[in-house]
């Protein structure tokens, strides 16, 4: 990671080092096999679980560490840091459990916490439909009340990250239509129940090992005690959680930013060509020096957010800002880094390439870059 931060005290240093050793020991000699199956296997997750990688700002009544954000932040950043980001800890980590942290009723908690820690449940969040992406108003997916003590979800998902994989699926669901944004609500549903399905497995340009897939419900029926929150308040309750969402969105990028950085200045200075190490031409060191600056500013920034998360001042508009420029800082970065790299970097054997094929959705995912500067223009 970047020199010179002082985010993080010496214990949470001692941990990335735990996280490392995991993901080298663990991830990486698997990934292409996984990348070739288009999932991660249920195995893994148990492992990182025992480890101590999953779901870290747990509080230790529901099976957690009780840590502190920046223990996720580095989960996250490593993550990012090995190139590939396909194991996607994130989705099941920062944004379903932290849901229902912040939103469940103890039973939600005491149910679902211990076995989302120990990664004996994978968890997913269903927003996205085939007509309704960033626009989150524009959803059909129906939850009808059918008495006092349950609802009937029918509709559609797609693009559905760790579709295949989840057991557990935070839905995102209209119970009062005619109300528009003010009628939408969260309900929390198990994959056994009668009703729901999955679709095929959807292949992807890049983060082929991460299981993305379409979610089918046909008359599911969940009980009340389902509902995440309250009724008619999950637009309202997605926006409050959503900045954190491109926060960590934001820190796997800057992270695999400096990733795509630091192998390019390495491959540089081997490289020859026309009788001198590439890294000795101008227009190298210009292109790195420009990188290694931007970088600098990013990781600066990244800090000043995480911070604001930690004592609670973060504001949509900063995660906003923080979510635009690192996920277009990384498509850049790796884009200047193959060219570096040459026909090489065109090969799938080469990290580069496959980083580069797996950037390009971080300007989509968790809101693409022109609803971020939707939201930035906003405060203007």
């Amino acid at each position: 990671m970047m020199e010179g931060r002082r985010i993080y005290e010496p214990e949470h240093e001692a941990f990335r080092a735990t996280v490392r050793r995991f993901f080298d020991a663990e991830l990486m000699p698997n990934i292409a096999e996984w990348e070739a199956a288009g999932i991660i296997p249920k195995e893994l997750w148990r492992k990182a679980g025992a480890a101590g990688l999953l779901c870290p700002t747990v509080p230790e009544a529901y099976g957690g560490a009780g840590a502190d954000f920046r223990y996720l932040c580095i989960i996250d950043e490593e993550l990012g840091y090995t190139g590939q980001a396909s194991f996607t800890i994130q989705t099941h980590t920062d944004i379903v459990a932290g849901y229902i942290e912040a939103l469940g009723t103890e039973a939600q908690k005491k149910t679902w916490l211990p076995r989302m820690v120990k990664g004996e449940v994978i968890g997913a969040i269903a927003m996205t439909e085939p007509h309704a992406g960033s626009d989150l108003k524009a959803i059909r997916t129906t939850a009808r009340r059918d008495g006092n003590d349950r609802y009937v979800i029918n509709g559609s998902k797609t693009f559905i990250t760790n579709g295949i994989n989840a057991d557990l699926i935070i839905t995102v669901c209209k119970t009062a239509p005619e109300l528009g944004s003010k009628g939408v609500s969260l309900l929390l549903v198990e994959s056994d129940r009668p009703g729901f399905r999955r679709g095929k497995r959807l292949p992807k340009m890049g983060m082929k090992a991460s299981d993305t897939a379409e979610l089918f419900y046909d008359d599911v029926v969940v009980p009340a005690g389902n509902l995440l929150g309250q009724e008619n308040r999950g637009f309202a309750q997605v926006m409050s959680e959503i900045p954190k969402e491109r926060l960590s969105i934001a820190t796997i990028a800057m992270a695999a930013s400096q990733k795509a950085f630091d192998i390019t200045v390495a491959y540089v200075k081997e490289r020859v060509i026309f009788g001198k190490k590439l890294g000795d031409f101008q227009n190298t060191q210009f292109k790195l020096a420009e990188i290694k600056t931007q970088l600098a500013v990013g990781w600066a920034y990244l800090d000043q957010c995480i911070a604001r998360h930690i004592d609670g001042t973060l504001t949509t508009n900063d995660a906003a800002m923080a979510k635009l420029f690192a996920s277009e800082l990384q498509c850049r970065v790796v884009d200047e880094c193959l060219q570096l790299h040459g026909g090489w970097g065109y090969m799938s054997e080469m990290p580069i390439s496959r980083m580069y094929t797996d950037a390009r959705v971080r300007r989509i995912a968790g809101g693409s870059s022109e609803v971020m500067k939707m939201l930035i223009a906003r405060s203007l």
